[in-house]
C-alpha cells in the first residue's frame, strides 16, 4: 500500500510539471529595432506643408518611404518611425498636388539629413517660396504664343493617357528639366508653352522624377537617331505635331 500511495504522489508531481510548464507565460521576441518620434514646425508657409521621409539611398524625387499629414494652422507635424537615417524634406505645392514637381511658385525646404532614435528634439523647418528653374506646368504658364504641341504614343500607335512631356535645353538630358507639360487626357494630346523660342530636347513619361524604372512608359523624341532630336521652336510660334512614342522600361 505504502508503495502503491508513493507512485500516485509520483504521478501527481510529474504531471503538475508538466501543467506549469504549458501555463508560463512565452517571453515575445525581441524587437530588431524601435520606433522613433520625430515631432516639430514648419514655418514659410506654416499651414498645408507636408514632410515626406526617404530612407538613405532612396530616389529624392520620387515617391517617399513616409510621410505627414499636411500641417494645420500652426505648422507643426508628428510622425513616428522606424529608428534609423532618414532624409527629409518639406514641401507644399500651389495646387494642392502630393506629388510631381516643384515649381516656381510652391514651398520647398532644404533636403535634411535626419537620425531618428527614441523622441528626438523638435524640428523647425524652414520652407520658402521656390524661384528660378521656372518648371511650370502649362496651365501656370502664361500663353506666350510660344511652345509646341502633338500627341504621346504607344508603340501601337495609341494614344497614351497620364504622361507628360519634360522639357530639356541640353541633348545629354541628364539633368532635371527645365519645362513639364500636364498630364496628357485620354487623347494623349499635350500642349506646352514656353518663355522663349530655342533648342530643345523632349522625353515623354508617366512618372517624375529620378530615372525610369522598370514598368515606366519612356521615350525620347527623335528621328530615327541614336541621340536625340533637337526641336528649334521660333519666337511666338506652336510648332504642331511633334509627336512622342513610350514603350515600358524593362
Amino acid at each position: 500500500m505504502r508503495f502503491f500511495i508513493s507512485l500516485l504522489f509520483l504521478l501527481a508531481t510529474l504531471l503538475g510539471g508538466c501543467q506549469s510548464q504549458e501555463e508560463a507565460p512565452v517571453a515575445a521576441p525581441a524587437s530588431e529595432g524601435g520606433i522613433g518620434h520625430v515631432r516639430g514646425q514648419i514655418v514659410m508657409p506654416l499651414e498645408g506643408t507636408t514632410l515626406y521621409v526617404y530612407k538613405k539611398g532612396m530616389d529624392l524625387y520620387g515617391p517617399a518611404f513616409a510621410h505627414s499629414e499636411a500641417t494645420g494652422v500652426d505648422g507643426s507635424f508628428d510622425l513616428a518611425l522606424p529608428e534609423g537615417e532618414y532624409i527629409v524634406v518639406a514641401r507644399k505645392r500651389e495646387n494642392g498636388d502630393t506629388a510631381g514637381p516643384v515649381v516656381a511658385g510652391d514651398n520647398k525646404s532644404d533636403f535634411i539629413n535626419l537620425t531618428v532614435k527614441g523622441e528626438n528634439e523638435a524640428l523647425t523647418i524652414i520652407a520658402p517660396v521656390k524661384s528660378g528653374d521656372v518648371r511650370r506646368l502649362t496651365k501656370d504658364v502664361a500663353a506666350t504664343g510660344t511652345g509646341l504641341s502633338g500627341s504621346i504614343l504607344d508603340s501601337d500607335g495609341a494614344p497614351v493617357e497620364g504622361a507628360r512631356v519634360h522639357v530639356y535645353d541640353h541633348v545629354q538630358m541628364s539633368e532635371r528639366p527645365k519645362f513639364v507639360s500636364e498630364k496628357t487626357g485620354p487623347d494623349g494630346r499635350y500642349l506646352i508653352y514656353l518663355p522663349e523660342g530655342g533648342t530643345y530636347y523632349l522625353a515623354a513619361r508617366d512618372k517624375f522624377g529620378g530615372p525610369p524604372k522598370l514598368g515606366d512608359l519612356y521615350g525620347r523624341y527623335d528621328q530615327g537617331t541614336i541621340e536625340p532630336s533637337a526641336v528649334v521652336i521660333r519666337q511666338d510660334e506652336i510648332l504642331q505635331g511633334v509627336d512622342i512614342t513610350v514603350n515600358k522600361v524593362w
